[in-house]
């Protein structure tokens, strides 16, 4: 935790609510409520003037909803760590929280201690979904999925290959690895992440692998297919050799 209390504004359009939140977090030395906002609009005029550590922001809000507040903040790079605060888990909406920004999640109903929780968590630079705290964006997504799941998965016209490279994306693998782990070029690799972007409209890897949690893609790990057989002819006196160069 920082040495100073933590400086949080909050964001809720229902007065009762705001101010049974204040009195809570200030029953906790660590944490200090410098400012209310009814709306998106106030929120972000008083997270841009007051410079919080934290928002705690509620997605349903009159006149700019959270989420749209959530990108303006943002586009302008403040540098509060922001939590939505919601009465229900509408998974596409959260999913897009996450994508644009906020590192955490928690639903009004949960218990202080949750929330107690989810704050320390992200102030500390985790992300948090739910009652959990996860270690990264894409272990946050995964989890939001898991427990809200889409009744169907697509592949957007994507080949068998390009599925495999996805796959391996996620694991972290750079060009260099995925030419090894699957005995191609780096060359081809850039061809099919190529032909990937444009299916899936994507322009870096970090769009690829935000578009590949959310729709569930290449999540499974994939059985690496064996190159196809050399031309040259084997050499006999030496078969467990050239069995071993396909691992």
């Amino acid at each position: 935790m920082h040495n100073a209390p933590v400086r949080v504004v909050i964001a809720d359009d229902h007065p009762t609510f705001r101010d049974g939140l204040t009195r809570l977090l200030e029953t906790d030395g660590d944490l200090h409520v410098i400012g209310s906002a009814g709306d998106g609009d106030e929120a972000t005029r008083l997270v841009e003037q007051l410079e919080p550590d934290l928002l705690l922001l509620d997605v349903a809000m009159p006149r700019k909803p959270g989420l749209v507040a959530l990108r303006e903040l943002r586009e302008r790079s403040v540098r509060a760590r922001i939590i939505l605060v919601t009465a229900a888990l509408d998974r596409d909406e959260l999913i897009s929280g996450l994508q644009l920004g906020a590192q955490g999640i928690v639903l009004k109903e949960s218990a202080s201690e949750v929330l107690f929780k989810s704050i320390h968590a992200v102030v500390a630079g985790q992300y948090w979904v739910g009652r959990n705290r996860v270690a990264d964006l894409t272990t946050a997504l995964q989890q939001l999925l898991a427990s809200h799941p889409q009744p169907s998965r697509k592949h957007f016209g994507l080949t068998p290959r390009e599925l495999e490279i996805i796959s391996v994306i996620l694991g972290g693998y750079s060009n260099g690895d995925i030419a090894t782990k699957f005995s191609i070029s780096e060359k081809t690799v850039k061809h099919h992440l190529t032909n990937i972007f444009d299916k899936l409209g994507v322009s870096n890897r970090l769009e690829l692998a935000l578009f590949a949690v959310h729709h569930k893609i290449g999540l499974t790990p994939v059985p690496v297919a064996a190159p196809a057989a050399a031309q040259a002819p084997v050499q006999p006196s030496a078969p467990t050799k050239q069995t071993a160069t396909l691992v």
